[in-house]
Parts: C-alpha cells; sequence; structure tokens
C-alpha cells in the first residue's frame, strides 16, 4: 500500500543518526504507587515503557493518520466484518525470537480476555476471532462491522507481545518487558529508576541514543524542578505559568502542541448527589470555560469544549455550545432538591499540569450557584489506585484519543475506565450502531448523537481540551510538537 515508503524514509533517518553516550532521562509520575506494570494491557500499565518497550500493528503519525507498524498494510472484506493484515518481515524481539502471524494472534485475544480484564478491552470487544492464516499474514474477524477498525488498534496499550515468552498464557498478565520496540529493559524500578538501552535489532535501525532511564518524580513542580536541575531532559506537560522560569534560557526549548487531552473532574453516577443527573449538569453547567482556561493555563493554553471528550481535530466531532447559565444550575439543584445550594467534596492531586489551579477555579466560580466546593488534597503518588474511580468527584486527566476509543473507553457501561459509573443502554446502542455504519455521513451523525447525550447526562467536567506545554532540554533533537502519543522515543538524539 501506500504506506511503504515510510519506512524506508525512516530507516534512512535512524541509520544516519549518530549515538550519544549519556542517556535520555524522562520522568514519570508513579501513578500506581510502584504498582506500575509492564504488560501494556494492564490497568496500572508503566505507559512510558510500553513506548519504549514494544510496538503496535498499526500507529499514528504526526497528523493523526494510521500508518504502519508491524503491519505493513491492510484491507477488509466489502461489509467491514473481516480485517487482514499483511506482516513486517525479518522482525525479532528483544530475546531473539522472530516475530509472526502467531504472536499477533496472542497479544490481541489476550486483550479481549475476561480474565484479565484490561481497559483496553472495552474498545476492542468487538473481535471474534484471530486466525494465523501464515506466519505473515493475520485475519480478525469482527462481532459486527467496522469500518474503522484499524484506529483501534494504534491504541498505545495494543503492543505486540512475544507469546512464546509470555508462555502463550491467555488469562495472566506478561511482565517479561520482551517486545520489539527500540529499547530493551536492564533493570526495572518503578520507585526509583528503570533503565534500558538500545535494541540494535530494532526494525527500523538505532535509535538516536544508547540509553535511557525513566526516573519516578511524583508530582509536576518536582519534575519542574529535576529539568532545571538538569537531572532529567524534558517534561512533557507544564503549567504555561511554568514558562518563566525557562524563559530566554539557551538550555531549553519550549515547544507547544495543541492536543486532544484534558484535566478535568469526574463524578461517579452511582453516589449521592451525583446520581441525579440534574446535579451532574448544574455542576457542570454554570462554568465561564473561557475565564476558566485563561486562570489554570493562560492565553492561548486551551480550547474551550462542552464536557466533550472528542477533540476538536476529530472527523466524528460534534460542534457543541456551553456558555455559563448560572441561572439554570441553580433551578436544577432547585429541581433535585437543593434549594439553598449544595455541598460537595471535590478530590485532587498534582497528577498533571493544571489539575490543583483548575479546582481552586472552579471551586471560586461555583460559588455564584451556591455549589460549596471542597477540595480535599491528596498525594499524587498512588492516585490512581486510593484516590480515582474511589471517591464521588475527582480530578482526572486523559490524553488524546479517536472518538470512538475515548467514548468507549471512557463511557460505556460496561468498560473497566468508565470512571463516571455513568450507565445508559441507549448510549451503548449508539456506539454500537456508529462502528455498523458504513457510510461516513451515518457514522458521523450517530458519533454527535452520542456526544449530544454525554453532554445532556454525563458527570464529567471538561471545560477545555490543552495546548500542552513542553519544556526540553537544548541538547535535545528530533522532537517535533506533536501529541505525546504519537511520539517516537526513537528519534531523539541527545548531543554530547
Amino acid at each position: 500500500m501506500k504506506h511503504l515508503c515510510l519506512a524506508t524514509s525512516l530507516l534512512a533517518l535512524f541509520s544516519a543518526a549518530p549515538l550519544a553516550a549519556e542517556p535520555l532521562r524522562l520522568a514519570h509520575e508513579l501513578g500506581y504507587g510502584g504498582a506500575e506494570s509492564l504488560d501494556p494491557i494492564s490497568p496500572n500499565r508503566f505507559y512510558p515503557l510500553t513506548q519504549l518497550l514494544y510496538s503496535r500493528l498499526v500507529r499514528q503519525d504526526e497528523a493523526g493518520a494510521i500508518v504502519p507498524d508491524l503491519a505493513t498494510e491492510w484491507s477488509s472484506s466489502a461489509d467491514a466484518t473481516v480485517w487482514t493484515f499483511t506482516l513486517r518481515p525479518g522482525v525479532t524481539f528483544h530475546n531473539g525470537d522472530t516475530f509472526t502471524a502467531d504472536d499477533v494472534v496472542f497479544s490481541l485475544m489476550r486483550a479481549v480476555d475476561p480474565t484479565i480484564d484490561s481497559p483496553v478491552r472495552a474498545g476492542l470487544d468487538l473481535i471474534k476471532s484471530v486466525r494465523a492464516v501464515d506466519p505473515g499474514t493475520v485475519e480478525v474477524t469482527l462481532k459486527s462491522a467496522h469500518a474503522d477498525f484499524p484506529v483501534l488498534l494504534a491504541d498505545y496499550r495494543v503492543r505486540i507481545l512475544d507469546a512464546t515468552s509470555c508462555n502463550n498464557d491467555l488469562t495472566k498478565l506478561c511482565e517479561n518487558g520482551i517486545g520489539t520496540g527500540p529499547f530493551k529493559l536492564v533493570e526495572l524500578d518503578a520507585v526509583g529508576t528503570t533503565s534500558l538501552i538500545r535494541f540494535d535489532g530494532y526494525w527500523a535501525g538505532p535509535a538516536g541514543v544508547d540509553a535511557v532511564e525513566v526516573i519516578a518524580i511524583a508530582d509536576q513542580q518536582a519534575q519542574v524542578a529535576a529539568l532545571q536541575a538538569g537531572q532529567i531532559d524534558m517534561v512533557l506537560r507544564v503549567d504555561r505559568q511554568a514558562l518563566a522560569l525557562f524563559a530566554e534560557n539557551p538550555a531549553f526549548t519550549a515547544q507547544s502542541v495543541t492536543t486532544g487531552g484534558w484535566v478535568g473532574l469526574a463524578m461517579r453516577a452511582d453516589t449521592a448527589p451525583f446520581t441525579d443527573a440534574r446535579v451532574r449538569r448544574a455542576l457542570r453547567i454554570f462554568a465561564d470555560r473561557d475565564a476558566m482556561g485563561k486562570l489554570v493555563f493562560g492565553e492561548g493554553g486551551y480550547t474551550v469544549t462542552c464536557d466533550n471528550p472528542v477533540w476538536a481535530g476529530d472527523q466524528y466531532r460534534a460542534d457543541l455550545t456551553c456558555p455559563a447559565d448560572i441561572a439554570s444550575a441553580i433551578s436544577l439543584l432547585a429541581e433535585a432538591g437543593y434549594p439553598n445550594g449544595i455541598d460537595v467534596k471535590l478530590y485532587v492531586s498534582d497528577i498533571a499540569a493544571g489539575a490543583m489551579r483548575l479546582a481552586e477555579v472552579y471551586q471560586a466560580q461555583a460559588k455564584a450557584a451556591g455549589i460549596n466546593v471542597e477540595i480535599v488534597s491528596t498525594p499524587s503518588d498512588g492516585y490512581w489506585n486510593d484516590v480515582w474511580m474511589k471517591e464521588g468527584f475527582v480530578a482526572t486527566t486523559w490524553s488524546q484519543r479517536p472518538a470512538d476509543q475515548i467514548l468507549n473507553e471512557a463511557y460505556r457501561s460496561t468498560a473497566a475506565w468508565n470512571e463516571t459509573f455513568w450507565q445508559d443502554a441507549g448510549f451503548d446502542a449508539l456506539l454500537d450502531k456508529a462502528r455498523q455504519e458504513l457510510s461516513l455521513e451515518g457514522r458521523t451523525a450517530t458519533y454527535v448523537a452520542a456526544q449530544t447525550q454525554l453532554f445532556d447526562e454525563g458527570g464529567t467536567f471538561i471545560p477545555f481540551h490543552i495546548n500542552e506545554t513542553r519544556i526540553l532540554s537544548s541538547r535535545l533533537s528530533g522532537l517535533p510538537a506533536v501529541e505525546e502519543f504519537t511520539i517516537r522515543y526513537e528519534d531523539i538524539q541527545k548531543a554530547e
């Protein structure tokens, strides 16, 4: 197909790249408190390691298009229920095993196995079967049509594992770290420093650095301080206010990236008072989102969104409006039995740039609608295990995902990461219908209907999508201003 030239150009780039002796040093926020897993489909997945150790069948390029990784081309049956993938030849795993169709069958089938119940299962549960046609060809049969199925395989967690080294066991996590990615594991220490070295057998050629260190630094302020001290080489998300710390300093470079990621607030629809849709709506519609964005991220640091997780660059994005409506918020609370206002606790941590500031601005604006917010500050270390999806009203953060993926993964009734615990059979039916629509027009209309219902009834406050600001050491090159999940760490070079 049209994708083959990309691999050739990347190979030329890698082959010409000089290798630096000093490791690339990254930080992670220790969000699972040391329980981080090397298995990419684990609920506690060690995110930076999935990027460095493993490959996917397909991935998104800088423009968001689906392009080859371990699959070189793909096609579907006329009804989009059977998809065939041609695999890249000559690929090896870190342990020397040859990559074949059997590894794809194993990796995809375990992703949907109910025993593991991975969060990614919500998006891939339409897979009926996967079979190896021959060592270089895989056929995926779906339970129902899905015209955009390859988009789901570009998920950052849908990585290909070595079936043999995982004992071909679909029911257990596989945490040996053996993949076909550009780096291989040397030492795992989730609470300290995890070390990797370049994998010389990487199919696209050697990476631009010899080694990578992933260092546990639990909050955003500490990561910024570590960057200033030269202990790490980049911080992918910083408050725009932090730019002043690096301004006019030639040792650092700032990048601005328009993304569909967000920092927001999630209410559990199964926990009072958020069980009432009128309360959930009232706690969202009072907000002046533009004013909030300016205070949290500064001018130009955000794009207003109406609690819509689908970003403005997605072809299925619904065009919603949400001006601040304090009067309606007060009226809805009165109808729900709170004529004198409502008191809520909001659990927040420094889990991402802007999270703490968002809570403070939200608290201040909410007073005008009779909403009294008590902010409960919690440690970022272990936040995702101890607070998120445990307390009734919490801070949350998500990175950019395609419409199908985010709507199924975060809002489908049965999804493992349905953080608001909102369950609606009609909404689920819309998601099913959208996947089965073979026409772009039909899919778009159905996804728009789902997003509209989510704004009317859902429990996630998403005031804006973030125009991310990242700070890099000026010694780095090869990192374009792209969304976090499309970064190719193998492209990065570090000057001596």
